[in-house]
């Protein structure tokens, strides 16, 4: 295996920190122990949890005005994924990495999940692309894809999702995520009726093809690139369509991706209840689907989501097997350090939820005892759960500081004296 940053780099900064995590560490299971919680065994579930990082989420992202790249930025899937090794070297949670295609195709794909393995790396969710036109292209998708008039453009559509597939089969992938940008921008522009009845046999073209252990993730949108309608608007559309393709199509959720102030946990619940609950993609968002860091804005969101989370893998109906990966845009900070925060702020959450008295706050709600339930969560969510994310890095070769240490190697500084500069732009890639 080679790693992009020296092992020695790590454990020279660990060593500056390692005395204050050990008297932080002991301290907090101290307190826990007082709560009935044993610190190793939550330390041990978090040192078990991962989350993809996306091959996109590497770059530098933008608006739909312009984009301001860095120095340093990676310019091909190859400097994707030996950004994203940076990542999971040092915060020891993000071992698989989400492409995209066409954006991320090689002519290998077999050498590419060698290359990937030789960085500590494996793949995640294949994500197609139907909501751009690409150089060559026979058909445009200025006017949908899956559920586009024209049946050719169908037709092209669903081929590039079955070879998106066929990519994935070779890399090791189980999942194919599927967002089409599909929708209207004016009343009367489509019927809605039909473009939801052409969305659905073209993507039932797509399932037939997956393979048997195989799952097809829908991914909803409430708008944007369409602002009147979209074809799979919300949840609700999005099961719907889940349940009449099969038992292999799941839901995903994207944090961002719903109205403001919306009760995202609430969806979490409705979704496994009925066995549809895919995936998600965390991101955060003040007004719309703004991709902003996660847990940035609203962390106690992200936590009451993993709260739902837990109880559904404490009461499972069917498979859990949930799809996580960071899906973000970063405008104006270095992608690295980015993924770094987001990957600490998701894991916290996870380790918060862990920590939740959950037979407290069951005999709290089953009495409605509003308050106490309430506090049940509070409790948990208040703790400082940064010394246990650290121990369980540390423990994996990963650093205690982790954008501290990464600073420390100039990683993107001496990217910037190796690499191609990328060319001004629009929009999130």
């Amino acid at each position: 295996m080679s790693l992009p940053l020296s092992d020695e780099l790590i454990a020279e900064a660990n060593v500056r920190e390692a005395d204050a995590l050990e008297e932080d560490y002991a301290a907090l299971g101290r307190k826990l122990s007082r709560a009935g919680l044993d610190i190793d065994s939550i330390k041990n579930r978090v040192a078990g949890f991962s989350v993809a990082v996306p091959s996109w989420g590497a770059g530098r992202g933008g608006t739909r005005f312009a984009k301001f790249p860095i120095p340093g930025e990676p310019t091909n899937i190859h400097e994707k994924l030996t950004d994203c090794a940076v990542v999971n070297q040092l915060c020891r949670v993000t071992p698989r990495v989400s492409p995209h295609f066409p954006w991320d195709k090689v002519s290998d794909y077999a050498e590419l999940r060698e290359e990937a393995a030789s960085l500590g790396l494996g793949f995640d969710a294949v994500n197609s692309n139907t909501f751009q036109d690409q150089p060559g292209q026979a058909h445009s998708y200025a006017t949908g894809s899956l559920s586009a008039t024209d049946p050719h453009v169908r037709d092209q559509a669903i081929a590039h999702n079955i070879e998106c597939i066929e990519i994935g089969r070779k890399l090791g992938s189980r999942d194919l995520t599927v967002w089409v940008g599909d929708g209207t921008n004016f009343p009367g522009q489509q019927d809605l009726t039909r473009s939801l009845d052409r969305y659905l046999e073209a993507a039932a073209e797509v399932y037939a093809a997956l393979p048997d252990d195989w799952r097809m993730l829908l991914e909803h949108k409430l708008f944007e690139p369409a602002f009147y309608s979209s074809v799979i608007s919300d949840w609700g559309s999005s099961i719907l369509a889940a349940q009449e393709l099969g038992d292999k199509a799941k839901c995903l959720v994207d944090l961002g991706h719903h109205a403001p102030n919306t009760n995202i946990e609430q969806i979490v619940a409705r979704l496994h209840r009925f066995g549809k609950l895919g995936g998600f993609h965390f991101n955060d968002s003040k007004y719309g689907d703004d991709d902003l860091d996660s847990g940035s804005i609203n962390p106690h969101q992200l936590f009451l989501i993993f709260n739902e989370l837990i109880e559904a893998e404490a009461h499972p109906r069917g498979e859990f097997r949930p799809s996580y990966m960071i899906d973000q845009s970063h405008n104006v900070t270095d992608p690295i350090e980015s993924m770094l925060s987001s990957a600490e702020a998701i894991a916290g959450s996870f380790a918060k939820a862990l920590m939740v008295d959950r037979e407290a706050l069951h005999a709290a709600q089953d009495a409605n005892d509003t308050m106490m339930a309430f506090q049940a969560l509070r409790r948990a969510y208040n703790i400082d759960v940064a010394p246990i994310l650290a121990k369980a890095r540390v423990e994996a070769g990963g650093a205690i500081d982790v954008l501290g240490t990464y600073r420390e190697s100039r990683w993107r500084e001496r990217k910037a004296q190796e690499r191609k500069p990328v060319g001004l732009g629009a929009g999130i890639v």
